[in-house]
């Protein structure tokens, strides 16, 4: 029996990287899989995996910076599977909506543009809180689990990264909150702080010569993060019953890179 057996989640952002990796590792675990992202090729490529390995999964199209679009994928979700219990808040455009990027540019913080600001918040934080209160009417009903995602990059100051880093350590905030209201309806909610190797870290990295070197000898474990072996674990762990007295927590998926007493 998988730990996820019987149960429905919604991953956004599952397309590729941290999202895909998640979205098969709670597939494989016996979850109903919803994988949602703006890019329709990588949804139908990921649902095919999960059926290829005997899972169950639907795929949708949503832009998770458009209120109606999250809580048209919320109803769909419900509407196919009939419940919800698990949400996964991957999703984080970058650039703007009219030029979106892969990856957070260097952009001084003394001249940082407001659409980039703006896209950065509203893909990110507001995105996560949108599926946040659509998802609450279904969880509140039997309990739940919300994992959001903070980053390195706020947790560390990441010079020219302002509003990414603003944006992530706002969804820390908004999850601790979360956690101390929906208690009571044995909705735990957490977040993961990654240090993993994506499509968008490497992007991040090339642009950034040298940076990975020193990156890593910031790490005592000496390795950035594998997505399926590190991450998508940990995924499981705070969506399944094993973690049902752990909430309003962050872990750091990090190989140790930012230690705190």
């Amino acid at each position: 029996m998988g730990k996820l057996n019987g149960r429905v989640a919604i991953v956004t952002g599952a397309g590729r990287g941290i999202g895909r990796a998640i979205a098969l590792a709670l597939a494989a675990e016996g979850a109903k899989v919803v994988v949602a992202s703006r890019t329709e090729s990588t949804v139908v490529q990921v649902v095919a995996e999960i059926e290829a390995q005997g899972g169950e999964a639907l795929g949708i199209t949503c832009d998770v910076g458009e209120r109606r679009q999250v809580e048209a994928t919320v109803a769909e979700a419900v509407g196919h599977f009939g419940r919800l219990d698990i949400v996964v808040n991957n999703a984080q455009g970058f650039g703007t909506k009219e030029a979106p990027e892969g990856s957070p540019g260097f952009m001084a913080l003394e001249s940082f543009p407001e659409d980039v600001w703006d896209y950065t918040f509203q893909t990110g934080l507001k995105a996560t809180l949108y599926f946040m209160q659509a998802a609450f009417p279904h969880l509140r009903e039997r309990g739940g689990k919300i994992i959001n995602f903070g980053s390195g990059n706020g947790v560390g100051a990441m010079k020219g990264t302002a509003a990414y880093n603003a944006a992530k350590e706002s969804i820390r905030s908004l999850t601790r909150t979360a956690a101390a209201e929906w208690g009571k309806y044995d909705i735990c909610v957490n977040a993961i702080v990654p240090t993993m190797v994506t499509d968008a870290a490497r992007d991040f990295l090339e642009r950034r010569p040298g940076i990975e070197e020193k990156l890593i000898a910031q790490i005592p474990l000496r390795r950035m993060g594998n997505v399926d072996s590190d991450i998508g674990p940990v995924a499981v762990f705070l969506a399944s019953s094993d973690s049902d007295f752990i909430t309003g927590q962050t872990l750091n998926v990090d190989g140790g890179q930012f230690l705190r007493p």
